[in-house]
């Protein structure tokens, strides 16, 4: 039981989180399996493309489209669902600072979730809303008893992502550095990153993310466009599926829904797993 309200937590934790437990936690998963650091590219070294496919395209990170507002001031507010079974709460939210956006993403388990397994975790980014590379991402996690902070910065100059962890239970400290492309998402600003993109029913778009360990490509296909009822509204959506190198392969999928407009929402995300499925669905924007 413990194992599965974990998963649920793993969820909770960041939102999309169906993304970002992909972004994040498979992520950290493939840096742990990784017997051998990652060599540092030279200055001119570009990110390695994929296979040439119809409607794939390179993964690197692309400015966001003209037309896309970022959604300064707003914060999404969501409700995750287990199987039928409320599990916590979740929230986006978007400011400017001087030149840089940043980030806000919160998670908390309750019901019966937070009995038997308490979350409260907070992830916080910053990236260049011209170009969208993040220059750095941070949180501070409280799952069971569980007490680590963690701060990840891009040093685009370096090529470098430093990693600096705190085990505040453990006291326990770990300081990594991996080779990093000239431009990379976290598992935050990717949420954004994705709603930035054209969305283009049929097409595949990759792109590079880090979480402090082995920078990973991440690839999101559009399915379909479909209508989605929310606590906030009835939204026509696009419906698109992330993967990161197969990882979930035979475990299950997730799918997110963007609002159809030049806004691209986050309004839902769903994360079919063997333990079950976990939903998460937007209950209201607040607006500053």
């Amino acid at each position: 039981m413990k194992i599965r309200f974990q998963a649920i937590a793993w969820f909770v934790t960041v939102y999309l989180i169906a993304a970002i437990s992909l972004f994040g936690e498979t992520v950290a998963q493939r840096s742990k399996s990784s017997p051998t650091p990652v060599a540092s590219p030279s200055p001119a070294a570009t990110p390695s493309p994929v296979p040439a496919q119809p409607g794939v395209t390179a993964p690197h990170i692309m400015k966001p489209r003209p037309e896309y507002p970022l959604p300064v001031g707003q914060t999404y507010v969501y409700n995750a669902m287990w199987r039928v079974f409320n599990a916590g709460t979740a929230s986006l939210q978007m400011e400017q600072t001087g030149n840089q956006v940043h980030l806000t993403g919160k998670a908390d388990a309750s019901g019966a979730a937070a009995l038997l397994y308490k979350v409260h975790d907070q992830y916080e980014s910053k990236l260049d809303p011209a170009t969208f590379c993040s220059h750095g991402t941070s949180r501070q996690i409280e799952e069971g008893f569980r007490r680590v902070d963690i701060n990840i910065a891009f040093d685009y100059a370096r090529r470098k992502s430093v990693l600096d962890q705190k085990n505040l239970k453990k006291k326990e400290t770990k300081h990594e550095e991996h080779a990093i492309p000239a431009c990379v998402a976290d598992v935050l600003s990717a949420i954004y990153y994705v709603a930035s993109l054209p969305l283009e029913t049929g097409a595949t778009y990759a792109f590079p993310v880090n979480d402090g360990g082995e920078t990973i490509n991440v690839s999101v296909h559009v399915e379909a466009r479909e209508q989605v009822k929310t606590p906030a509204g009835t939204f026509q959506t696009i419906r698109v599926q992330p993967t990161a190198g197969g990882l979930l392969k035979d475990k299950g999928k997730i799918l997110i829904w963007y609002s159809d407009d030049a806004a691209r929402v986050p309004v839902q995300a769903r994360a079919h797993m063997y333990w079950g499925t976990l939903t998460f669905t937007l209950q209201r924007i607040d607006r500053k």
